[in-house]
């Protein structure tokens, strides 16, 4: 419950399979792009082993967009991640599932990077929620609304794909995709709040 005075912090949640790459990548980039929102950023890997260092080609990444990753290290999804999130970001339908099944009360705010995006680009923030209490919680709320809206994608065309194997310009293109998928979702934050 809000306490008069206090801003209250959400936090965005991106999940991938190992926290390796794309969910890392994530977190950096939604850090950058949404400073100065009352928000907090965060990953975690459906399949991570806790404490490893991230993809070096992701690290590579990363720092090129100005932020230190060398302290980042893995984490491994746990139900109190998910239930502590306002918003919960996969990589891809399968990690949106395996969210949902360990803490089933996320459902209605865990989805997919791209399908988040999808549905951002098209919400009507005066559909949001009125006792919303955060933008982002608004930004959710009229992102669910626009659901209805919208005829389902294409089975695999909300997945991210995954760069690992391949070459750094595999996981550059990986961290451009998710940079536009962050973009509307950012405009709907602001629009929403």
């Amino acid at each position: 419950m809000p306490t008069r005075g206090v801003q209250m912090v959400d936090e965005v949640l991106f999940v991938c399979h190992a926290n390796m790459c794309r969910s890392p990548m994530a977190e950096f980039i939604a850090r950058r792009m949404l400073a100065g929102l009352p928000l907090a950023v965060a990953s975690a890997g459906t399949d991570a082993i806790d404490g490893a260092a991230m993809h070096p080609y992701a690290v590579e990444v990363t720092a090129a967009t100005g932020a230190d990753p060398a302290a980042f290290r893995t984490r491994r999804l746990r139900p109190e991640h998910l239930t502590g999130a306002a918003l919960v970001l996969t990589a891809t339908r399968r990690q949106r599932s395996a969210c949902t099944a360990l803490a089933p009360t996320a459902l209605t705010r865990t989805f997919t990077l791209r399908q988040f995006a999808r549905l951002a680009a098209e919400a009507r923030p005066a559909e949001a929620e009125v006792d919303a209490g955060t933008p982002l919680r608004a930004a959710v709320s009229a992102a669910v609304r626009a659901r209805g809206r919208l005829q389902p994608a294409a089975p695999g065309a909300e997945d991210l794909r995954d760069p690992i194997g391949g070459s750094p310009a595999d996981f550059r293109r990986c961290a451009e995709e998710i940079e536009r998928s962050i973009r509307p979702v950012l405009a709907l934050i602001a629009t929403a709040g």
